[in-house]
């Protein structure tokens, strides 16, 4: 029973305001009335620009003749929004359009066959109707990524190493740890070698400092 998987991938889409953006959306008409310019400052990404348009589809039927600029920015500074508000250019509507078609397939599929699994795999196994199989377009690779890190752990085949360790001492008491820029070995003979020309010339000269302040 319920709704045939297939249908999902033709039913219509609406967009709303979600109840959790109301007193957004709110904010958005009271001060939309009070303007002659609309300026978006959303994120400079493909996501901000979606969003840039839900308040400009939002803002514009509510004022005629109002004037709508997009911000470009790479920082939040006095200097970044200077040179922002020096440069608006017009929101593009094209980015925004390809962030819709990702979220409308992202629904489709993920509607359609979260439905279409779970239904087969209650048949199959016989499992709580309540419980809910889903199917992301994102979850599949990103799993792939968990299997793949756990099988690296289960086939990993430990090997000895050897690696050379220099301590110092300060007359004042301060200690200081040398540490290899290879940092380790798999062969002990190779390592064994260097060990032996350090202990040979046991003194050593410090070429550069570099130091930086600990957060």
């Amino acid at each position: 029973a319920g709704v045939d998987p297939v249908v999902l991938f033709d039913a219509k889409v609406q967009k709303k305001v979600t109840d959790r953006a109301t007193d957004i959306e709110k904010t958005l008409k009271r001060e939309v009335m009070k303007c002659q310019t609309l300026i978006i400052w959303t994120d400079c990404d493909r996501e901000g620009e979606n969003i840039g348009y839900e308040i400009i589809d939002l803002c514009r039927p509510l004022k005629a003749g109002l004037k709508i600029y997009r911000a470009r920015f790479s920082e939040i500074t006095y200097n970044s929004a200077a040179r922002a508000l020096s440069n608006l250019i017009q929101p593009d509507l094209r980015v925004s359009q390809a962030v819709d078609v990702r979220q409308e397939l992202d629904l489709r599929i993920g509607a359609a066959f979260t439905r279409f699994q779970t239904l087969r795999l209650q048949r199959l196994f016989g499992f709580d109707s309540k419980q809910v199989i889903s199917y992301g377009s994102c979850q599949f690779p990103t799993l792939g990524f968990i299997v793949e890190r756990y099988l690296q752990r289960e086939n990993f085949i430990r090997e000895p190493f050897w690696k050379i360790a220099v301590e110092h001492q300060t007359e004042n008491g301060e200690f200081c740890e040398f540490t290899w820029e290879r940092n380790r070995l798999f062969e002990h003979q190779p390592c064994l070698m260097i060990y032996d020309m350090i202990m040979d010339e046991p003194l050593a000269k410090v070429m550069d400092i570099k130091s930086k302040n600990k957060s």
